[in-house]
């Protein structure tokens, strides 16, 4: 896997991902996200692939799933998040509570290669649910 990050201006980059599409990265969080905001989205985004793909596999009417991140850094350089917390916000009609638990739990335990990797480098990373009927 190859990936490219080419500077622009000021602290503005282009990040040009293995599969070719490209995002804006800005330190100053004007012209993109910063990359730190980049790696909670990629937590966000890794784990929520999991709990859709795996409620799905379960056969669980999903007509929505929202992962809310919320973390915390270290008060000193190098600013490593220390904590996240994902909230998971599951839309669907008769969607069982004990399925997107164990969905959230595979995720969290097993699949999530970005957690697992945040994990073992010492963030402590939490998880919780609601399920929501869809109207």
């Amino acid at each position: 896997m190859q990936a490219t990050v080419e500077w622009q201006d000021n602290v503005n980059f282009i990040g040009t991902s293995p599969s070719g599409h490209e995002i804006i990265l800005d330190a100053e969080k004007q012209k993109g996200a910063s990359p730190m905001e980049l790696v909670l989205l990629g937590l966000g985004g890794c784990a929520s692939y999991d709990v859709v793909t795996i409620l799905q596999k379960a056969r669980q009417d999903v007509q929505g799933v929202r992962c809310e991140l919320s973390a915390k850094r270290a008060d000193t350089v190098p600013a490593v998040y220390t904590d996240i917390h994902l909230h998971f916000v599951v839309t669907g009609n008769a969607v069982k509570e004990k399925q997107v638990a164990k969905a959230v739990e595979l995720s969290a335990e097993k699949y999530c290669s970005a957690s697992r990797m945040l994990e073992q480098g010492g963030v402590n990373i939490t998880h919780d649910f609601a399920v929501v009927a869809a109207e």
